[in-house]
């Protein structure tokens, strides 16, 4: 029923859970037999038509444009991750699916009325402006946003690769407004983007996103780093915005064994409830493991770090996610529209909710908005390694990473305890 959560993206990545129903809503309307619905829809109906018949102008009074108004206040009321999609919206979804789409590459949600950078999209037109998380757009191409949806943001920044769009920013930290013309580009996601072996044979690998190959980009990545000596590892889901929920539960099966729960979802009845259990062949792996997550960890970035946390296999390392953990259900409708509607929470195998709460390190490392943009920068752009160089292609010196120097200390010492165990042991 649940199977997946998702990360929209549209040239940007929404940083919203999704999974896919195959239900037609629009057949199960007509077939539904409610006295109380009935009434609703006559009434809705006796609205429409009086609107249509009387309202002084007639264009703004269609009957296409009010239903499709009525059916966007309908669904934009429940809350900000329910929506009604009219069939382009809905096309350019399908397309985001598969990770590749034309657009400018940042990850944003919508939150209180307002369009938030959670992160631009490393090598993407976004991130080489300049566009930093918890910027807020204010405006796309001259025109102020005025209760956006996320939907319209899609239509908005979606676009041919080649083609330009210019985004009003405000930059909270500073008060700054700024304003960015950028060139869209054909977009494809890297899941996987940094797979490294630091010294002591600490691995670490960096998941930008969990989409359809994550999982077996993930199982190849730890193949690699285990054939050059891994001892331990680092999992740096920092900045990640979420994506598909099978990708993370195959993301998190190697460290569990068979038929293990990893995370499982409720909806509002009891018998809602859908578990994803490992169904990892082999022996779990048992080596020292850190995630390391921030603010802008999300949705099933955060399934991962809740199911490592929860279970005591990996000490989480950083700030506070994002606290996105509700499920939405995608329905198509008639004549190519769709649906987005939230149908269940996700939960940790203990029966921890993440949703509106994130999930709390272990180790709290706060990096400051400097900090964590220089950071940023370094992780994205590793072909800018000059100080020198780097300060002046981007107006600031290169800093230490202080939660990963703390994961990896981490990781030092658990593996100088696991050396030291055997030979106390001994006689």
């Amino acid at each position: 029923m649940l199977k997946r959560i998702l990360t929209i993206a549209a040239g940007v990545m929404l940083g919203v859970a999704l999974s896919f129903g195959t239900s037609r809503l629009g057949a199960l309307w007509g077939l539904w037999p409610n006295r109380e619905l009935d009434r609703s829809v006559s009434q809705l109906r006796n609205v429409l038509k009086l609107v249509n018949e009387n309202y002084v102008s007639a264009p703004d009074a269609a009957l296409p444009k009010l239903t499709d108004t009525a059916l966007r206040a309908i669904t934009g009321a429940l809350d900000p991750h329910s929506e009604y999609m009219d069939a382009k919206e809905y096309k350019a979804l399908n397309e985001e699916i598969s990770s590749e789409f034309g657009g400018i590459g940042v990850q944003v949600e919508l939150r209180q009325g307002h369009v938030i950078i959670i992160a631009p999209i490393a090598g993407t037109p976004g991130e080489r402006a300049g566009i930093q998380r918890g910027d807020e757009i204010v405006s796309v191409g001259g025109e102020k946003l005025s209760h956006p949806t996320m939907s319209d943001i899609v239509d908005r920044l979606h676009g041919q690769p080649g083609t330009k769009v210019t985004l009003g920013l405000l930059r909270p930290a500073t008060k700054q407004e700024l304003s960015l013309t950028l060139t869209r580009e054909r977009i494809r996601v890297d899941s996987v983007r940094d797979i490294r072996l630091l010294a002591g044979g600490i691995g670490y690998v960096q998941l930008t996103q969990f989409a359809e190959r994550t999982g077996e980009e993930f199982t190849k990545a730890i193949g690699q780093l285990k054939a050059r000596g891994l001892q331990a590892l680092i999992i740096d889901l920092r900045n990640n915005p979420g994506g598909l929920l099978d990708s993370a539960v195959a993301v998190a099966e190697p460290f569990f064994p068979r038929h293990e729960l990893i995370v499982y979802t409720q909806g509002r009845e009891s018998a809602d409830r859908e578990e994803y259990r490992s169904d990892a062949a082999g022996p779990p792996l048992t080596l020292p493991v850190v995630v390391l997550i921030n603010a802008g960890s999300a949705s099933a970035a955060e399934i991962v770090a809740g199911a490592l946390k929860d279970t005591h296999r990996a000490v989480i390392v950083g700030e506070r996610s994002f606290g996105k953990g509700s499920v939405q259900s995608i329905f198509k409708l008639d004549d190519g529209a769709g649906l987005r509607l939230t149908v269940a929470r996700y939960y940790t195998p203990s029966g921890v909710t993440i949703h509106e709460h994130g999930v709390a390190p272990d180790v709290e490392i706060v990096m400051s908005p400097e900090e964590d943009r220089s950071v940023y920068l370094q992780q994205s752009r590793n072909d800018v390694t000059d100080p020198t160089e780097f300060k002046a292609r981007f107006g600031m010196d290169p800093v230490p990473d202080r939660q990963l120097d703390a994961a990896a200390d981490i990781l030092r010492s658990a593996l100088l305890l696991k050396q030291r165990a055997p030979a106390a042991a001994r006689p």
